[in-house]
């Protein structure tokens, strides 16, 4: 199974178009392909021209354009990208959706699995896809006080927890391996068994691997570029994911790779406990 853009691939496209997009106006969307995940709103076109974008959050791994009438929210799904065009460059097979601004550059966004998503919203805090999300990683929200009390119903495996964007978002399958292995818990330790202070170090961890992550531009993955086409660089300096039967950073042991909910998970035998 091919990854999909993860939290820090998503901040890191935010970022990355945030400057060409921050205050523009709108001045006409193009959509060649109405049939992503869910359909595209169909006057969608109609209510983004002549629009100021107010700017652009992430929750989660949405994307959400602000607008004075609305919130555009965007979603990478397995393979999207969105990347900024100086120059106009003809539309290819999977160049779905265009967005032209006053200042003459065009947002792209490419998805040849279509599992992404464009869709609109008066009110982001009542969006079905927003509403029952927990709280952003990096955030104060999201304490090892927090974590031991949201967990202490459930003996699922602790790998799939911290993965539920109920409990946090986020969270995805790259960053949960190497946030385990850094705080030596086996992906498969029930949930509920953990201490606060093995909470905390867990905490402390997830928040680490994720700016580490986005500082470095977000994870390499098979169909991830940033909005500038280039791709990240933070794979390289991956523990466990993507190791398997490779040695061990600490004890120099083969990595083990299971199935967690058909999610390949790689840890440590002797590390992880």
């Amino acid at each position: 199974m091919i990854p999909m853009p993860e939290l820090p691939e998503v901040e890191t496209t935010r970022q990355g178009i945030l400057p060409y997009c921050e205050g523009q106006v709108v001045t006409q969307m193009h959509i060649r392909e109405r049939r992503l995940r869910w359909l595209i709103p169909a006057r969608l076109e109609s209510m983004l021209q002549g629009q100021k974008i107010l700017g652009i959050d992430r929750r989660s791994k949405y994307l959400l354009w602000r607008f004075n009438n609305g919130v555009m929210i965007m979603h990478l799904g397995m393979s999207g990208v969105v990347r900024v065009l100086q120059e106009y460059l003809p539309p290819q097979k999977h160049d779905h959706v265009d967005i032209e601004l006053a200042s003459k550059v065009l947002i792209r966004f490419t998805d040849p699995r279509r599992f992404g998503a464009i869709l609109w919203t008066d009110d982001i805090t009542a969006h079905k896809l927003l509403m029952a999300l927990g709280p952003e990683p990096l955030t104060a929200d999201f304490s090892a006080a927090y974590l031991v009390e949201k967990l202490k119903a459930t003996a699922r495996p602790i790998k799939l927890a911290i993965m539920d964007a109920h409990v946090v978002v986020g969270v995805g399958n790259i960053y949960a391996n190497e946030a385990l292995f850094l705080s030596s818990l086996h992906p498969e330790r029930p949930a509920n068994s953990l201490s606060l202070p093995e909470c905390d170090i867990l905490v402390q961890n997830i928040k680490y691997v994720l700016a580490k992550a986005i500082k470095a531009g977000g994870t390499t993955l098979k169909d991830f570029l940033q909005s500038d086409g280039r791709p990240g660089y933070f794979r390289h300096e991956l523990l466990v994911y993507g190791r398997k039967s490779q040695p061990c950073v600490n004890c120099a042991m083969l990595l083990t790779e299971i199935r967690l909910n058909n999610r390949s998970t790689v840890f440590c035998q002797q590390c992880q406990v």
